[in-house]
């Protein structure tokens, strides 16, 4: 460890009640190969509240039923429950109407849906899709995909030597071929935080849609679909607290109305005869079969969880949290941070001279320490930076100072044991 000052907490770690809010997350008081659990791996899935993993058991307790198709108790009291949801996402992130709230099983479905109609419809021969150079491969894919069903070329952003999108070379890509732009706000494997709202007026100003990948900015950020006008957004609900196979697509309400089905089934129809089916209204068009009710609901409940958040307090406490992490981290001998953008979310990259991320991974694992090594689904970031692997440490507003300076002895006993 270098020499450097200690850093003292601050007002906002102070007065941040983050002992509170520990005991709403059961699975913290955890033991792991003997020691108390230490859990940065946030960026892979947050843990759940209690009053989450209540609501998804009450459901299977005492409303158990299918939706919007039953006409006794169990089945509305279940259909209102879960489109109570649909309400709560549309005041989450300030949608239009409740009509632009798709679910779907998480972002990678999200992305995969709007290439699949509103892509296969707006692409042709010789068009261009444009992402980052750090885009996780679920919005990288899918646009392959397509571009190569239909004659179209993938146009990459490139990123600078901090992680930074090169704003410069965005705005050259740009142009009359442009038809679809795909862009993360936060990068899960370096944490930069995209200037997206920037981004999307130039590509608005060119007349190109614009899908946003949101799965690592919804738990860190507070997110206004209509103040960035972004045409698609899409997160999914284990990121901010919620359960697994669940996820939301917000489209502007024209965009999806024009959109054909992503998928035919139940509930996505209004009439279907052998010679022809009308479709359903939205939202319920892009909603073929029995959803996720449950964990639908689990949703709802981490989003009540949320709302009763002083957010401001809880995005200061993780900024400093970040902060302090950062300075400590990169202060140990033969570290070398991987993604040192000016403006960042909760996630540290880094790699250690001599020593393969996996390695730091099950070591820190022997001392009850969730870190997460690999390329992270983002390969061409590794790439970039000509590495094949980082070791990722990932916070969250339950993660304290100390649960840090775990990690930082942590580390220190990993450089002992190869060096």
């Amino acid at each position: 460890m270098s020499t450097q000052s200690p850093i003292m907490p601050s007002e906002v770690l102070e007065r941040f009640d983050v002992a509170r809010i520990r005991k709403d997350f059961p699975i913290l008081s955890l033991n792991v190969h003997g020691k108390p659990l230490v859990y940065l791996d946030n960026a892979a899935t947050s843990q759940k509240p209690q009053c989450v993993i209540n609501a998804i058991n009450e459901y299977y307790r005492s409303e158990n039923s299918n939706i919007h198709r039953g006409v006794h108790y169990l089945s509305e009291k279940a259909t209102q429950e879960y489109e109570n949801v649909r309400t709560k996402v549309q005041r989450f992130i300030n949608a239009s109407s409740v009509k632009e709230i798709i679910f779907a099983r998480g972002t990678t479905e999200g992305i995969n849906l709007v290439a699949s109609t509103y892509g296969r419809k707006a692409i042709n021969a010789g068009d261009e899709v444009l992402i980052s150079a750090m885009e996780h491969h679920s919005n990288i894919v899918p646009w392959q995909i397509l571009c190569e069903e239909k004659g179209a070329t993938l146009r990459v952003i490139p990123i600078n030597d901090s992680g930074e999108i090169i704003l410069d070379e965005y705005q050259k890509l740009l142009g009359r071929k442009t038809k679809i732009v795909s862009l993360a706000h936060v990068s899960n494997a370096l944490g930069t935080i995209n200037p997206i709202k920037q981004m999307i007026a130039l590509a608005h100003q060119q007349g190109v849609i614009v899908l946003i990948d949101g799965a690592q900015a919804i738990p860190h950020l507070n997110v206004d679909v209509r103040e960035l006008d972004c045409d698609f957004y899409v997160f999914s609900a284990h990121k901010v607290y919620g359960p697994t196979g669940v996820g939301v697509l917000y489209g502007k309400y024209d965009i999806l109305d024009a959109m054909p089905p992503y998928q035919g089934g139940g509930d996505m129809i209004k009439s279907v005869t052998f010679e022809k089916t009308i479709y359903n209204d939205l939202p319920y068009k892009f909603e073929a079969g029995t959803p996720n009710i449950a964990d639908g609901i689990g949703f709802g409940a981490a989003l009540d969880y949320i709302a009763q958040l002083d957010w401001q307090a809880v995005s200061e406490y993780e900024h400093e949290l970040l902060q302090y992490a950062t300075e400590v981290i990169s202060g140990i001998d033969g570290v070398k941070i991987i993604g040192t953008a000016k403006e960042k979310a909760s996630v540290i990259s880094f790699v250690l001279d001599g020593v393969h991320p996996h390695d730091i991974g099950t070591i820190l694992d022997q001392e009850g320490i969730a870190i997460r090594t690999g390329h992270h689904c983002a390969q061409p970031v590794m790439q970039r930076f000509n590495i094949p692997a980082t070791a990722r440490a990932s916070l969250a507003l339950y993660n304290t100072k100390a649960e840090i300076e775990r990690l930082a002895a942590g580390i220190q006993k990993v450089i002992e044991v190869f060096h």
